[in-house]
């Protein structure tokens, strides 16, 4: 069983690094590669840019908590929610209602 996970290509899991621009701040951030392909998946599928993506979270995650203390770990958990809809409705198209101001 645990081949399937243990087996799979280094690189998916190598931290890497993105520099981008959020709240008017460039910044670093690091993840995993697979969740940045992932990050890129779920911006196109909003027909936005990668940054922009990352930047309306942001916002929108200020908004309603007030602060956002571990943009990294939201990020990774943003993308689990994505693949969970999916696995539950896998024939639908997914659009995430954006809260914040564009």
């Amino acid at each position: 069983m645990c081949e399937v996970f243990a087996g799979q290509d280094p690189a998916r899991y190598r931290a890497v690094n993105r520099s981008v621009r959020i709240a008017g701040h460039s910044t670093s951030i690091q993840i995993e590669a697979a969740f940045w392909d992932l990050i890129d998946e779920i911006a196109g599928s909003q027909s936005m840019s990668t940054s922009r993506f990352l930047s309306t979270l942001y916002d929108e995650a200020l908004e309603i908590n007030g602060s956002v203390s571990n943009f990294a770990s939201l990020l990774r958990t943003s993308c689990l929610i994505y693949l969970m809809g999916k696995a539950q409705h896998p024939e639908a198209h997914h659009e995430f209602h954006i809260i914040a101001a564009e």
